[in-house]
């Protein structure tokens, strides 16, 4: 008799993805423990930490921070205030950017008569708008958040404003010859076909709007996160403006993962293989 040989197991799609996300996740902690490794150990023997400081001293920062507090208060109080900043400036920006960009896109005159003015505007240095927002809105809330509707707008309205024109031309007319009227046209079919485009601008627009927030707090204000950083950077605390852009940059990547949940959730309505060749 001949031995029967054994065929491999096969693996299901899951299991797949699974061993593929670990071996993933596994090389990204591997390169973060390295790099951060590898700046410790230079930070100790080669540079001077006083300028560069290293992970040690960054850490020790972040949790004197979250137990003792900051010179401003507690840190929490500077988290919450850039949050609000950046979420009103998202929210308007982001509004502001679809509705403009999708109207401006479906109207090919009224886009050719404002797009000098639009590049021109874009063109200004945000920085320069961030004094000049602390000038007119005083050290508060608005001007802040003006700096971070600024940064919103234009990252949202030119991609709202591409998807305007990238709806296809047969479904317009077809619905148009059924009857359809324009503002059936534009909530039935031009919006649902710039929502992807819309969604890929959102998932910058926020860091945009953190940025933003920050940028607004470093010209000018008596609290939040780039209050922080600019004060570690006066008192040449290179562990502090580390410890602010990682709080910074922890709010960012949250909000990204709310915004992924929130776009798959709005976009059930897509083809499979569009949703996996984006998620791939």
């Amino acid at each position: 008799m001949q031995a029967e040989t054994l065929a491999p197991p096969v693996l299901s799609t899951g299991s797949v993805r699974r061993r593929r996300l670990g071996k993933l996740w596994g090389v990204r902690v591997a390169v973060v423990v390295v790099w951060l490794g590898s700046w410790e150990l230079t930070a100790s023997h080669w540079i001077d930490p006083f300028f560069y400081s290293k992970p040690t001293l960054i850490w020790e920062r972040l949790v004197d921070w979250f137990t003792e507090g900051t010179a401003f208060g507690s840190v929490w109080i500077q988290i919450a205030t850039t949050l609000q900043e950046a979420v009103l400036g998202f929210i308007i920006g982001a509004i502001g950017g679809v509705v403009l960009g999708i109207l401006l896109g479906r109207a090919r005159f009224a886009a050719d008569v404002a797009a000098p003015f639009i590049k021109a505007a874009n063109a200004v240095p945000r920085i320069v708008l961030a004094s000049l927002f602390v000038i007119w809105f005083g050290l508060g809330l608005t001007s802040k958040v003006a700096t971070a509707v600024v940064l919103v707008f234009f990252a949202v309205f030119f991609n709202a404003f591409q998807g305007a024109r990238e709806v296809d031309r047969n479904l317009v007319n077809n619905a148009r010859i059924l009857g359809a009227s324009r503002s059936q046209v534009l909530t039935s079919i031009v919006v649902p076909s710039a929502t992807s485009w819309i969604f890929a601008s959102l998932h910058a627009a926020f860091g945009f709007a953190l940025i933003g927030a920050v940028v607004g707090e470093y010209a000018g204000a008596d609290k939040g996160l780039g209050l922080l950083i600019a004060n570690a950077q006066g008192t040449f605390d290179a562990a502090g403006i580390y410890a602010g852009m990682i709080i910074t940059t922890v709010i960012a990547l949250l909000a990204e993962w709310l915004l992924t949940l929130l776009e798959n959730r709005l976009l059930r309505w897509r083809p499979p293989a569009l949703q996996g060749a984006e998620n791939a």
